[in-house]
């Protein structure tokens, strides 16, 4: 298998493993406080990642990678874990998902003023029409939430475009999971603070679906999604790579239909096929 294929490969194994993030913070959000829950899963990767730096020998970071690691820390610690909690206090997790299709483009255009990455007219073509599909297909469902959920869940697309261009594009001289293991690492005693500052009184009301879910958002969300991801970012282009994002909001509202029994129909699919044929496009014509 060659190189590209392999970053393509890996950039698909990150995108699967995110699929399934809002489905879980949904359900743990029911029995967790949002600012509790994003402190603490932050906490528990942020130990595995550590663990997994010292078994690994890894040198520190450079004294100049401190501030894009803060940069990956803000957008994909902080910033999308919580605005999406918050978010899915107000909206269902298949309203949710549907926002995570302007992922791809954000992150292209994060990637070009970031990492200066130059694509072909029909790269943009192809990332927009993607899209717009999926836009469509959420429009055409007649999906209805609350305006606040609305806001929450676009202010957490854009912070988290800019921490996986960020992040790729560090991930080129650092390696895919080492920054993500640093942003953690960096990100711990903030994320100690935000965990015990929001700690409940009582855990009485937080049932073992709750409990899955935070391990899934710690675990897989938090860590292991990204050491695929930022692989295949670093080695794969950012924007060409992250097209795959078009495919997760189908990914995690097939994932909804199973954990919180959503109903799924014949449109997604085809809708599915339609995104997965604008990715192959801006795969193409990609840099």
């Amino acid at each position: 298998m060659d190189s590209k294929a392999v970053s393509w490969l890996n950039g698909f194994i990150g995108v699967a493993i995110f699929a399934g993030s809002l489905p879980a913070t949904r359900v743990a959000v029911l029995g967790m406080d949002p600012f509790f829950l994003t402190g603490a899963r932050a906490v528990l990767a942020a130990l595995l990642a550590a663990i997994w730096l010292l078994i690994g020998r890894v040198a520190r970071p450079q004294r100049s990678d401190l501030l894009p690691l803060a940069v990956v820390g803000f957008g994909v610690v902080l910033g999308f874990p919580l605005l999406t909690a918050l978010a899915l206090q107000y909206i269902t997790s298949a309203h949710s998902i549907v926002y995570v299709a302007l992922l791809p483009l954000c992150t292209a255009l994060f990637g070009v003023v970031l990492a200066g990455e130059r694509h072909k007219p029909v790269f943009w073509v192809c990332s927009v029409l993607g899209c717009l599909l999926v836009m469509a297909y959420a429009a055409r469902e007649g999906l209805d939430a609350a305006w606040q959920g609305d806001l929450y869940m676009l202010a957490a697309v854009v912070v988290c475009g800019l921490g996986y261009a960020e992040g790729g594009r560090l991930s080129r001289r650092l390696g895919g999971w080492q920054v993500i293991c640093w942003a953690l690492v960096l990100s711990l005693p903030f994320m100690f603070v935000l965990m015990l500052w929001f700690w409940p009184q009582s855990f009485s009301s937080v049932n073992t679906a709750a409990w899955l879910g935070f391990g899934y958002v710690s675990v897989f969300s938090m860590f292991l999604g990204f050491v695929f991801w930022y692989r295949g970012l670093a080695h794969g282009g950012i924007a060409a790579v992250g097209q795959l994002q078009l495919l997760q909001p189908f990914m995690g509202l097939g994932l909804a239909a199973a954990l919180l029994g959503e109903s799924v129909n014949a449109s997604m699919i085809w809708v599915t096929l339609g995104a997965a044929l604008c990715v192959a496009g801006a795969r193409r014509f990609a840099s």
